[in-house]
């Protein structure tokens, strides 16, 4: 496996740990980032593993991500929407204020466990 790939699932499992650690502490924002990103640094390892190549953008990233995944026997069709979905959890602790721009703690937790799916489905791919 190339040294970028084991970096860039070593930083989204670290970040599937920080992610359940802010949820501990009620930092629902936080955990709802923290989860996409694990799973945008897996989706990175996918990209760079097959086709050499970083993309900067969440969009290039998640379209790249998408192309890579559409034919793959074994990769979960529903995991194949984690990153569209849990980048909506990122903007709303980004970018919102005021009422209902929150992170629940449902929606942080859901997170989680979905990304602890994704990076365990990119690894397999991989074969970490």
């Amino acid at each position: 496996m190339k040294p970028q790939v084991v970096d860039y699932l070593a930083s989204a499992r670290e970040r599937i740990e920080r992610a359940a650690a802010l949820l501990a502490q009620q930092f629902t924002d936080e955990a709802g980032r923290a989860a996409y990103l694990a799973g945008f640094h897996a989706a990175q390892a996918l990209i760079f593993e097959r086709e050499d190549r970083i993309f900067k953008s969440h969009n290039g990233v998640q379209g790249e991500f998408a192309r890579i995944v559409k034919d793959e026997p074994g990769f979960d069709v529903k995991l194949r929407a984690f990153l569209g979905r849990a980048y909506n959890l990122k903007a709303v602790a980004d970018y919102e204020s005021g009422p209902g721009s929150k992170v629940s703690h449902a929606q942080a937790d859901e997170a989680i466990k979905a990304a602890r799916r994704f990076v365990a489905a990119i690894e397999q791919i991989i074969g970490a």
